[in-house]
């Protein structure tokens, strides 16, 4: 009987500790992924130009390009900078933002991709997924996951912390987004990829039940590796669906209703995940995540983050307009304005009692 398995895309190494930047030249080498040194080095304005002039002596074979923001034109000017000119990959050095268009540049030329990461905003980290702003505002285009991914806990620790509570955010996420999903697959007979789905479902348990905080290297270490499989899970599922249900609708229509006023991705996808649980009757999860979500420092309610009811009643209702097609809760249970303003109210007592 024959043996069937399948490949996993997922990047030659992760590496996650103190002082991982010291050798990123000799990590590259090592694993082959460029032993000239021929590197086209991207990097933001922060984070990433302080570390370029830690690593520019170590990296003597590369070129720093500098990137303004996290839109489609900047992704395209950085791939006509580096196109042909015989680069062994392309390093993306900053946060979400540089990742991201470090990853649709290196796809548009055909180079691997190197993920060097200065905070854990997101789970962008080693998804396939290029979240770009564009002329009507914002979207997600497919890309190949890191051939590395590289997170420094030194690092990570100058970042404001903000950024790792978003992180959190954004892990624990993955319990609404796979209930979701399995909803999609009860209600609808959505196909559900059990791989994909457990390592989502395991990232986002071992962010939830962890004991420790932003000030903890144990703690940032298991926020890192579950960012990263949150990544590798949707590489295997070939969508965002481990990652991404009713909690990333509500903060896409937060971008999209508010876009000045919007709050870290995680910060908004933490609180619709909760709010998303009630929605499906788990009300101990509910509280359960809020309990969490609270004890990291991260909003549970709007008001929390300077939205009123309103707005998040508003908000919600227009989610399910941010991704057509997808099946969550609130597609399926298809609340009015009303509806929704008494689910919310009935939340909020109950993740305050």
């Amino acid at each position: 009987m024959p043996v069937l398995t399948r490949l996993i895309p997922s990047p030659v190494v992760v590496d996650i500790s103190r002082g991982a930047l010291d050798d990123l030249a000799g990590l590259l080498a090592d694993q082959r992924i460029s032993s000239s040194g021929r590197l086209a080095v991207a990097v933001s304005g922060g984070s990433g130009q302080a570390l370029r002039e830690r690593l520019a002596p170590d990296l003597p074979g590369a070129d720093w390009f500098p990137v303004s923001d996290g839109t489609i034109d900047s992704a395209v000017r950085l791939a006509d900078d580096i196109k042909g000119k015989r680069y062994d990959a392309v390093v993306g050095l900053g946060g979400g933002k540089i990742i991201d268009v470090t990853k649709y540049a290196a796809a548009r030329v055909g180079l691997p991709m190197v993920a060097v990461a200065t905070n854990l905003s997101h789970d962008g980290i080693c998804s396939p997924v290029a979240t770009l702003d564009n002329d009507n505002g914002r979207g997600s285009y497919g890309v190949p996951t890191p051939i590395a991914v590289v997170i420094d806990l030194d690092v990570i620790r100058q970042a404001p912390v903000r950024f790792v509570r978003s992180g959190v955010g954004d892990a624990i996420s993955n319990l609404s987004a796979v209930a979701d999903w399995e909803l999609s697959r009860e209600v609808n007979g959505e196909p559900v990829d059990g791989l994909a789905a457990a390592m989502a479902r395991t990232a986002g348990e071992a962010v939830l039940r962890h004991p420790g905080g932003a000030g903890d290297d144990a703690f940032l270490t298991v926020l890192s590796e579950s960012l990263v499989l949150t990544g590798i899970a949707m590489s295997i599922s070939g969508d965002t669906r481990p990652s991404s249900g009713a909690c990333h609708e509500i903060s896409h229509a937060f971008d999209l209703l508010y876009p000045k006023r919007a709050a870290l991705h995680g910060e908004q996808v933490g609180m619709g995940a909760a709010f998303a649980m009630h929605l499906r009757g788990a009300r101990d999860e509910s509280r359960h995540f809020a309990e969490v979500l609270r004890r990291h420092g991260l909003p549970v309610l709007p008001e929390e983050i300077g939205f009123s009811v309103d707005e998040f009643v508003t908000a919600v209702a227009y989610a399910p307009q941010t991704r057509p097609g997808r099946f969550t809760i609130l597609e399926h249970l298809d609340l009015s304005t009303d509806q929704i303003r008494d689910a919310y109210a009935d939340h909020a007592k109950t993740i305050s009692s």
